[in-house]
């Protein structure tokens, strides 16, 4: 079995992410927004990583890439912080088609619910399926999230609004907040 692990995403990171995006692109279009050519370059995924790094420097994003045997194979992703009475993110990830079925995606996601409570002391994730990504939904599973809820034409992606599920996955710690 291939080793998994996380870390935070790297400016050297872009080339990497733009060959597996641009290779990708047909086979995620259903379960991703449009985005322009440039998103698949080399500059193209450097400006993307620029504006995550800002976040995660504000607090407000923890944007890592999931890496196998020292290659980067995908991202994960926990945005939207938010603090106060909330204590929550947002978990988004994905994995490169070459590297699906050995269980990368669910340890990435795994590695990232120990971030999220203990660097990030959150004590809520949030994450969103179309209703049809029955292997993103197993993994949200596998790892004790729970549905809460249906946004019918929630999400625009090829062509079509989708719905999505709602998912939470509470946590054992957070931040207490303070009046």
């Amino acid at each position: 079995m291939s080793s998994t692990l996380i870390r935070l995403i790297e400016p050297s990171d872009g080339a990497v992410l733009a060959g597996l995006l641009a290779r990708d692109r047909q086979a995620y279009a259903r379960w991703l927004p449009a985005r322009p050519a440039e998103f698949y370059t080399p500059e193209g995924q450097a400006q993307v990583i620029e504006s995550l790094l800002r976040s995660h420097d504000q607090g407000l994003a923890w944007p890592g890439v999931v890496v196998s045997d020292d290659t980067v194979i995908g991202q994960v992703t926990i945005s939207s912080i938010l603090r106060g009475p909330f204590q929550k993110g947002f978990l988004g990830y994905w994995v490169s088609s070459l590297h699906h079925g050995l269980g990368h995606t669910s340890r990435a996601v795994g590695l990232a619910l120990r971030i999220a409570e203990d660097e990030l002391n959150l004590h809520r994730l949030e994450a969103h399926t179309q209703l049809e990504n029955l292997a993103s939904q197993s993994i949200l599973r596998k790892h004790g999230f729970s549905p809460w809820g249906i946004a019918h034409e929630h999400f625009y992606a090829e062509g079509a609004w989708r719905d999505e599920v709602f998912w939470e996955r509470r946590l054992t710690g957070g931040l207490v907040p303070q009046p």
